[in-house]
Formats: structure tokens, C-alpha cells, sequence
């Protein structure tokens, strides 16, 4: 599975278990109902759906300029940490103004979605590769040789 559809798959099922996963967990965290976390959940998610198509889109026009193909653990473990960095710049001050709690307070408490969503990301983008194949950006030979050409994981 490739481009569009590969995307539109990817965000759906992961942003479904991330948001099911943060509304449990931001309750817990505040002391407030599901019902109000939920709600940042969602909106966690929405952004973090804008921010997994761009950051996606440019892991992969870079992958594919490498001259090693497949996904290592390094480069797993690299778009990780990248796309969790990125959302911390956004998801923070979102959880401070919700929770009106301060900024520092709000990244504390983000602290422990970072390493459940870092552990998630490379977990769910193994599973996903297992499952789906990998994306033609890190297949050997490049874009053009489809999934018949996958490197051993």
C-alpha cells in the first residue's frame, strides 16, 4: 500500500488509539472526568494529525534521498523522537490553557504521554511496516520498485 490511501490509513488508525489512549490517561493525570479529557484528546489528536502529514511527508521525501533503504532501529528511533518533539510545541500550551494549569506543570504532566507516545509511535510504525509493507521511500531501489523489493527488517 502506497501514497494517499497508505497516509489516510496510517493517521486514522493512530490518531483512534492515541485518542482512546490520552483520554484515559489525561484523566487519570488531572483528576478530571474522561468526558473533559476526551475533549483535549480529540483536539491533541486534530493536531496531531496536521503535524503527522507534514512531518510524514518530509521524513520520507528525505528517506528516500538516503543511500540506505529500509528502516533501521536508529531511523525508527529517529522519526519517533521527531515527530513526538514536534508535537510538544503545540500539545503543552493546549494542556495549560485546558487544565489551567502552568506551563511547566502542563509539560510534567506531558512528560508521561511523551514516553508512552514515543514507545507507541515506533511500535505502531513496526506494526504498521509489518503489516502494510513500507512505504516505497524505504524500499530498496527507490520509489519505483513497489513492494516486491523489501529490505529484511
Amino acid at each position: 500500500m502506497q501514497g494517499v490511501a497508505r497516509r489516510v490509513l496510517y493517521v486514522t488508525l493512530y490518531e483512534l488509539i492515541a485518542i482512546a489512549a490520552a483520554t484515559v490517561a489525561l484523566a487519570w493525570l488531572t483528576g478530571q472526568g474522561p468526558g473533559h479529557s476526551s475533549v483535549v484528546a480529540v483536539a491533541a489528536s486534530a493536531i496531531a494529525v496536521v503535524w503527522n502529514l507534514v512531518f510524514n511527508w518530509a521524513f520520507e521525501r528525505w528517506e528516500a534521498r538516503q543511500p540506505v533503504r529500509g528502516r533501521s532501529t536508529a531511523r525508527r528511533i529517529a522519526h519517533a523522537i521527531g515527530f513526538e518533539g514536534g508535537l510538544v510545541f503545540t500539545l503543552v500550551p493546549l494542556f495549560a490553557w485546558w487544565f489551567e494549569v502552568s506551563l511547566w506543570q502542563a509539560f510534567v504532566m506531558d512528560l508521561g504521554l511523551i514516553a508512552f507516545f514515543l514507545c507507541y509511535t515506533f511500535v505502531f510504525n513496526w506494526g504498521f511496516d509489518r503489516i502494510f509493507g513500507l512505504p516505497a521511500s524505504a524500499q530498496a531501489g527507490g520509489a519505483a520498485a513497489g513492494n516486491a523489493a523489501q529490505t529484511p527488517r
